[in-house]
């Protein structure tokens, strides 16, 4: 594997959609440059429009597909542009800039995932015809935008307790919690404001779409050339998603479909949508133990040394395999502040949270049975098993798990709308030759 394909896999974790497999180097640049689109108060020149072609050409070259025109992407391009250019000015009225520090970090990080020192990396892009300085300034440039989204989007999404709690009993969430999926969509947009004549139009689009791929057209092809997805230009390609991060019907339908099937075009609220199922995985379900225990900690102290502090856990284990009862005990004598008062229950805990020695001794006491006084660093410790079991997670992984997941959902939802909104409101007058004129 060449470093170019290991760019693209480092990156596409790190940032929003970076297209960094071509040579800046190689890119036709016109010898006089031209402004092809006026956004607000900036704009995207001919040059910038040709080398992301270049990029998206090259991109998709590399996933073995065929390789269509730069007339058909040059749309897809340019409105791509003119969104991260909306963002990117957004960006700058806030006020949100990237030290060199954080860009080189991120730059080391992705040297890092490509098993390389920073030097080693930029050797690699030389190599390779990559120019290390525009590397780094489309690494800023995402971050900008990545920050823009934090602030615009991510922080106004709040997910309620009741809310991961319905979701946690539900069917949808259990079922999120087994299956993940790889996958690649197309979108046939309807204007907010559609009437019943442009909803018709775009639903014969999208099943003129479905009918191509169900004779054996190529998905990544036509969303490309007919998506207006924000993945468009790489083929439609979502990454993986959970079931909870998919609007219904689309949440319970995959798990039925085998993988390189396309579901019939859907209507959500962006329009109507075709999903391909690249891959599947997860569904296994993963355990781990709990040991339910309760124990008595007595410390030495300046008026109590170690051998008292011993003898002291000795009287104690004595009393309790007389019959006394271990909470009461536990509760005048533990010196552990938060299991005393609950008679030295410790609930049900992973044994990997607790010191080697504590484990240790709980690992070889039976269920129902009183270890022997022994000692960690924290003093003389007497413990009881009350019961084992094996689960998935703990109640408060799973809650977080669901959080996570509700505010993905919400997530994914909340930026089409955003982006949508701030490309409706801006100032976008369309120069490039052979496309219609759009202005606000």
């Amino acid at each position: 594997m060449n470093v170019k394909t290991k760019l693209s896999d480092c990156l596409r974790p790190l940032m929003l959609g970076a297209l960094f497999l071509s040579t800046a180097a190689s890119a036709a640049v016109q010898s006089i440059d031209k402004v092809v689109a006026i956004v607000d108060n900036d704009v995207v020149m001919q040059s910038q429009l040709d080398q992301r072609v270049h990029e998206v050409q090259q991109t998709i070259a590399k996933r073995g597909s065929a390789v269509p025109p730069a007339s058909v992407l040059q749309q897809q391009v340019l409105e791509r542009l003119i969104v991260e250019n909306l963002q990117l000015q957004i960006g700058d009225r806030s006020g949100i800039r990237i030290t060199d520090e954080e860009l080189n970090q991120a730059v080391g990080t992705i040297a890092q995932r490509n098993n390389m020192s920073v030097e080693q990396f930029r050797a690699a892009l030389t190599r390779d015809g990559l120019s290390y300085d525009e590397a780094r300034e489309q690494i800023r440039r995402e971050m900008v935008i990545s920050r823009v989204r934090q602030r615009r989007v991510a922080e106004r999404i709040q997910v309620s307790e009741q809310e991961v709690k319905n979701f946690l009993a539900s069917d949808l969430g259990k079922m999120q919690l087994s299956e993940e999926f790889h996958l690649a969509n197309i979108l046939i947009p309807t204007p907010e404001s559609a009437n019943s004549d442009a909803i018709q139009n775009a639903a014969k689009q999208a099943d003129a779409i479905y009918q191509q791929l169900k004779q054996g057209a190529d998905f990544g092809q036509l969303a490309i050339a007919k998506s207006a997805s924000e993945t468009a230009l790489e083929g439609g390609d979502m990454g993986w998603r959970k079931a909870a991060q998919l609007p219904p019907p689309f949440d319970r339908l995959l798990s039925s479909m085998p993988v390189g099937d396309v579901t019939q075009p859907m209507r959500t609220p962006g329009g109507f949508i075709i999903l391909k199922i690249l891959a599947k995985r997860g569904g296994e379900t993963q355990m781990r133990d709990e040991v339910h225990v309760r124990h008595i900690l007595v410390k030495p102290s300046p008026i109590r040394d170690e051998a008292k502090t011993r003898a002291l856990a000795d009287s104690l284990y004595s009393r309790i395999q007389a019959g006394e009862d271990f909470g009461e005990l536990a509760k005048s004598y533990s010196e552990d502040p938060g299991s005393a008062l609950n008679g030295g229950d410790l609930n049900w805990i992973d044994p990997s949270a607790l010191v080697p020695e504590f484990r240790e001794v709980m690992a070889k006491t039976p269920q129902g049975q009183l270890s022997k006084p022994f000692q960690t660093q924290y003093g003389w410790h007497v413990l009881e098993v009350l019961g084992r079991r094996a689960t998935d997670s703990t109640t408060q992984a799973r809650e977080q798990q669901a959080m996570t997941v509700l505010r993905n959902r919400k997530y994914d939802e909340e930026l089409q709308t955003w982006l949508r909104q701030i490309r409706d409101e801006a100032y976008v007058e369309i120069k490039l030759p052979g496309a219609d004129q759009a202005a606000q």
